[in-house]
């Protein structure tokens, strides 16, 4: 059986805080037997990578350009797209669950490439989403990284069962 596949997403300039939760979450997915997918580049990207890689796992980055420049030092394999930003729509598509850590635009795109796609998201400290100016609990918030993980292989089990 091919392993479960978690897409990390997040900033690709991290705060020292976010690439902690995620070079955290990378050891913790990988640990679990889970495949770390993510855009493959820098910030929350490397830092999962580098997580997974130091945990014994793998990493697989989903790149925007047309070659490996700017890859993460971290990732055991890479797919050279040539799509710029919307290589995000494969990064979740490659994924039985997205973990989404902080972010900015390309991040929210990606949590909602996820949700229209029928993947499911655990957000920590993520955007917030609403819809006529009413909120609108469309996926999972974590308190911590070890929540994060927890609920994102829930999800995937369940997704793939």
């Amino acid at each position: 059986m091919i392993q479960i596949q978690i897409a990390v997403c997040g900033p690709g300039v991290a705060t020292e805080e976010e690439g902690r939760w995620a070079e955290e979450a990378g050891r913790l997915l990988a640990e679990e037997g889970a495949v770390v997918v993510c855009g493959g580049m820098t910030g929350v990207m490397d830092a999962a990578a580098r997580g997974a890689r130091q945990a014994g796992g793998l990493a697989l980055g989903i790149l925007p350009g047309r070659g490996l420049e700017g890859a993460s030092e971290h990732l055991s394999a890479a797919v050279v797209t040539g799509m710029g930003e919307a290589r995000n729509a494969l990064v979740v598509r490659s994924a039985d669950a997205v973990l989404a850590i902080a972010g900015e635009y390309g991040t929210l795109s990606e949590i909602a490439l996820a949700l229209k796609m029928g993947v499911p998201v655990v957000g920590l400290r993520t955007w917030e989403l609403a819809k006529g100016g009413e909120p609108v609990e469309a996926f999972v918030r974590a308190a911590g990284v070890p929540d994060a993980v927890r609920e994102a292989m829930r999800l995937a089990r369940e997704r793939r069962s």
